[in-house]
C-alpha cells in the first residue's frame, strides 16, 4: 500500500470517528433535553468518576495528574 492509499484510509477513519462522536453527543443533548438533571446527572457524576479513578491509577506524571485533578473539581461544581 502505497503512503497515499495509507493516508486516504486513515483519513476516512478519522472522519468516521468524528461523525461518531458528533451523533454521540447528539444523543446526549437530546437525553439531557427530555429527562431531569436527577436522572441524567448522576450518570454523568458516574462516568467523570471513573475517568479520574483511571487517570489517577494509570502511571501519568504529576502535572497530567494534577490537571485532571483540576478538571474534576470544575466538573463538579
Amino acid at each position: 500500500m502505497s503512503n497515499s492509499k495509507g493516508r486516504d484510509a486513515l483519513d476516512a477513519k478519522h472522519e468516521r470517528n468524528r461523525k461518531q462522536r458528533v451523533t454521540s453527543i447528539k444523543r446526549w443533548v437530546e437525553y439531557i433535553h427530555t429527562h431531569s438533571p436527577d436522572d441524567w446527572g448522576e450518570q454523568q457524576n458516574r462516568l467523570i468518576n471513573s475517568q479520574l479513578e483511571s487517570a489517577r491509577q494509570s502511571d501519568i506524571d504529576a502535572e497530567q495528574r494534577r490537571r485532571v485533578e483540576e478538571a474534576g473539581r470544575d466538573y463538579s461544581k
